[in-house]
């Protein structure tokens, strides 16, 4: 157990004394350093939060740092059915083909044409060329009505333990369950607005399908995407699509493998690929370190400003120990003539602004903490940023350490004074 010297513990007990003697100038040198504490631990807090909202966002659209994303250079006939059964049943990748549909009233155009966001107009429906390369609109001629295009993911497998998504509301995709003639849907938050907005018949087209689809949507999830998409199960969409028709290259077909980081998929797959034809190009997912410049400087430059409040803290602490010393000077004085060495008489002093300082920091650390915990109470649910959140420990280590410097900074002076009063001087009092 660690024990603190003689003049160490002599110098914190007389602290504790005097703070207690002298209360309100105690007070008036917390009220001074307390925003400058505050403003260090809020800046340490948000820039935490901050990196973790941001990572999460990231995480959504990308994937957890340390997964392998393939994308293929383009497509051609049978890549999708090699996708398809390199990884399936496997637990480390889940392939992801992305194909064009829309949802709601047959032979209208949809109200978001191109899979555009809800709100917005692209000015344009998806092309579908043929083989010749001639690109034509599919929609062209016809009017508008209630139908909504969304961009259709199909998924081997559940890709939520690689890109998070967050459930909303229902329920995930069952790839445990048999698959069935109607499809079941879990949409994103955006094309679950539309569906919101717009009251349309479950009728589903995809190009290339044997015939129209009956949909059923079961869930909604936050994916971090900002175009209308609908999640499915691969098999249950190669019921009524083939799989040649995924891997047309010109039906503008998206396909994704996401893998884990040690996983022989990657090869066996590349080399599958290569071989009629198809490049693919793997990116391991880092985003902490992509980020990492960024966020240091956003925290740099905040925890600057919070310096400058700090210093103006350290400030008012400075001037109310001079203060103090000048009241006491037949104290320190008479401790003198009694044998204290001046290194005590230091130590007493920096021992008072020290706890002054521990005590300031944490006052700061409970109000900022118990700011945190009533905000996520009250905009938990309308934030997403915020749900779960906890008070950082980096924060409050940030703020005790804030509350040391300020202790020794205002107090150095002081114990250099105090430290350096004659003894002549009780003769005087």
């Amino acid at each position: 157990m660690m024990r603190l010297s003689g003049r160490a513990r002599s110098a914190l007990i007389i602290g504790v004394q005097g703070i207690r003697a002298r209360k309100t100038r105690t007070l008036l040198s917390m009220v001074s350093l307390f925003l400058g504490v505050l403003a260090v631990v809020v800046v340490q807090a948000g820039a935490s939060i901050a990196e973790r909202a941001l990572l999460a966002d990231l995480e959504l659209t990308m994937g957890l740092d340390g997964t392998k994303v393939m994308n293929t250079g383009g497509s051609a006939p049978g890549a999708s059915q090699i996708v398809e059964d390199t990884v399936a049943g496997r637990d480390d990748a889940v392939a992801m083909v992305g194909v064009s549909a829309i949802i709601g009233e047959p032979g209208v155009r949809p109200v978001n044409e191109g899979a555009s966001p809800i709100d917005q107009d692209w000015g344009g429906g998806s092309m579908v060329c043929d083989a010749s390369g001639n690109c034509t609109d599919p929609n062209e001629g016809k009017p508008k009505g209630q139908a909504v295009e969304v961009r259709l993911t199909a998924l081997t497998g559940d890709v939520r333990r690689f890109r998070p998504y967050r459930q909303q509301s229902g329920e995930w995709l069952d790839f445990g369950s048999q698959p069935m003639l109607a499809p079941r849907l879990v949409l994103n938050k955006e094309a679950a607005k539309g569906f919101e907005r717009y009251h349309v018949p479950a009728e589903m087209r995809v190009p290339g399908a044997s015939a129209n689809l009956t949909p059923r949507f079961i869930g909604v999830v936050d994916d971090g995407d900002y175009q209308p998409r609908a999640y499915v199960r691969m098999d249950e969409l190669t019921t009524w699509l083939p799989s040649a028709q995924l891997s047309d290259p010109n039906s503008g077909t998206e396909m994704t493998v996401v893998m884990a980081g040690a996983t022989p998929v990657e090869q066996v797959l590349t080399t599958k690929l290569k071989a009629i034809g198809v490049d693919s190009y793997v990116e391991t997912i880092n985003s902490r370190k992509d980020q990492k410049d960024q966020l240091k400087l956003m925290r740099l430059i905040f925890l600057s400003m919070a310096g400058l409040v700090l210093l103006i803290g350290v400030a008012g602490i400075l001037n109310v120990g001079l203060a103090t010393v000048g009241e006491r000077v037949e104290e320190f004085a008479l401790r003198r003539a009694v044998g204290t060495p001046r290194p005590l008489l230091a130590g007493i002093v920096l021992a008072e602004t020290l706890l002054t300082g521990l005590f300031t920091a944490g006052a700061a650390i409970g109000c900022c903490a118990a700011a945190l915990k009533v905000g996520v109470m009250l905009a938990g649910d309308s934030i997403p940023a915020l749900q779960g959140v906890e008070f950082p420990w980096d924060a409050g280590v940030a703020g005790v350490i804030a509350g040391l410097i300020a202790g020794v900074l205002g107090g150095f002076v002081p114990a250099i004074r105090a430290a350096g009063i004659p003894i002549a001087t009780v003769m005087r009092a």
